[in-house]
């Protein structure tokens, strides 16, 4: 299903592009525009132009020549016309005519500029991710390393049994000493050090063993619903490994934010799947 979603959207942003492209080709290309103009009284090759409610300066090379100097706030369509000619702050546009109060100019030609943006943003994504996943490789075998010696140094065992009885009264359902626990806990460790891929595999397993503890299989039982919460829900002592890889050493200014965030959207999640878990027990009673 998120495939045909992500398909819909790609087909949707081409189609976008496709009918921009055809208005700039049919309106933007080859029009004559009349463009008020005022000179500076120091320099009489020094203009400045009213594009669109936009003060530009621009430089008259001759008169059949003006440079127009652009910024990050001259219009779009000006920008984009720059960039498909290989410009980024600047502007040659032909002069057809000019009067003491007006120019007539003739902008370069822009053609299939969106579909091009498109094109380009999907290699410097396809490379971005690539970069990204080779960046990440060392923080998730470091950190997978580090469970891994957990579970088999019984560290885990003794994280149990501190957590214990936290885990009694969050999943009341599951008999004690259940390897369930086991994995919940680890789960849950691997997410509070922002290790969430490293949580995927332990949560899966978790599931699969209150599955089996799950009276009716096509319903999920309170305590499957309590861990999904949980672990949709997370407190964060340590920001996830991606956004570490994304922003380096400036992670440390969200690690407070992060915490309290994560913090009140796990209590949100406990209280709420503990009203349904005691609706339906009340409903089952009645």
């Amino acid at each position: 299903m998120l495939n045909k979603i992500w398909a819909s959207l790609i087909i949707l942003s081409i189609l976008f592009a496709f009918g921009q492209d055809i208005h700039d080709e049919v309106y933007n290309n080859a029009i004559p525009l009349n463009i008020p103009y005022t000179t500076l009284e120091n320099d009489a090759a020094q203009l400045v132009l009213s594009f669109k409610h936009h003060k530009l300066m621009a430089e008259l090379k001759s008169n059949q020549r003006i440079i127009i100097k652009l910024d990050q706030h001259s219009p779009q369509l000006l920008l984009d016309i720059a960039a498909a000619h290989g410009k980024e702050h600047t502007l040659t546009s032909q002069i057809l005519a000019i009067n003491p109060t007006n120019l007539t100019l003739l902008l370069p030609e822009l053609h299939w500029s969106k579909l091009r943006k498109i094109t380009q943003a999907a290699f410097d994504m396809a490379s971005f991710a690539a970069k990204l996943a080779i960046g990440l490789i060392g923080i998730m075998a470091l950190w997978l390393g580090l469970m891994q010696i957990a579970d088999k140094s019984g560290l885990s065992q003794i994280l149990v049994k501190i957590v214990q009885p936290a885990l009694r009264w969050l999943f009341p359902g599951i008999p004690k000493d259940h390897p369930a626990f086991s994995s919940i806990s680890m789960n849950m460790t691997a997410n509070i050090l922002g290790l969430g891929n490293a949580a995927t595999p332990l949560g899966i397993k978790a599931m699969q063993q209150l599955q089996t503890l799950n009276k009716n299989k096509d319903v999920a039982s309170n305590e499957m619903c309590m861990f999904l919460a949980l672990n949709t829900s997370s407190v964060q002592l340590l920001p996830p490994v991606t956004l570490i890889a994304l922003m380096g050493t400036q992670i440390s200014e969200l690690i407070v934010p992060i915490i309290l965030a994560t913090s009140c959207s796990t209590i949100t999640a406990v209280i709420v799947a503990k009203l349904y878990a005691k609706r339906q027990k009340d409903s089952c009673n009645n």
